[in-house]
């Protein structure tokens, strides 16, 4: 998946909730909690590495859509990917870039428009907070739903907070680093200081 990597607690704070009666393996482990940009099926090592070619040889785009300076994101509210708040798969929150330049959604749209042939997604930059396929199957071999009502009526407008984006990440899913985070198989730092 290409991603952006966000250091926060919103995860901690919903799951810690007890009262919610959700059961804790539904929530993203704080420690891989990014925002995602779009998944890629890279099912060998051959297509892993056609891609973090891609994603380097277009650093230099991405950096130009960025102005070379920081770019700050807000998350605030959480949001349904599809379903209902009773029979929910995915609930994620939805991203802001803060100012009004846009320059965040640029540099994905270069990301997203890359030739990455193995693309399954629409551009949506999103951070999960919580998704049914951590949950163990059901009888009939299926990811069961579960009820988010709670969560809404007590985080549905939560502001969680400004953060800065500090670099793209080519993450592999289901392989960590010693960090506890996906593995990343290739990187475009982004403008941490503002250029005088």
């Amino acid at each position: 998946m290409a991603s952006f990597g966000v250091g926060t607690n919103l995860v901690d704070v919903i799951c810690h909730l007890t009262d919610l009666k959700i059961g804790k393996s539904v929530f993203i482990k704080p420690q891989t909690f990014h925002l995602t940009v779009l998944m890629l099926k890279l099912w060998n090592q051959k297509r892993v590495d056609l891609a973090a070619q891609v994603l380097k040889s277009t650093s230099l785009r991405v950096l130009d859509a960025l102005d070379n300076r920081p770019v700050f994101v807000r998350l605030k509210g959480l949001d349904l990917m599809r379903g209902s708040f009773t029979k929910a798969r995915v609930v994620y929150a939805p991203v802001e870039e803060i100012g009004s330049e846009n320059r965040l959604l640029h540099a994905c749209s270069i990301l997203f428009s890359l030739n990455f042939e193995y693309a399954k997604s629409e551009l949506k930059l999103h951070a999960t907070v919580m998704n049914a396929r951590h949950r163990k199957r059901g009888k009939k071999g299926r990811f069961s739903s579960f009820n988010a009502r709670a969560v809404f009526e007590h985080f549905g407008s939560e502001d969680w907070g400004e953060y800065l984006i500090r670099e793209a990440h080519l993450s592999q899913r289901f392989k960590y680093d010693e960090n506890g985070y996906y593995h990343c198989c290739a990187s475009i730092p982004f403008p941490e200081n503002i250029s005088s």
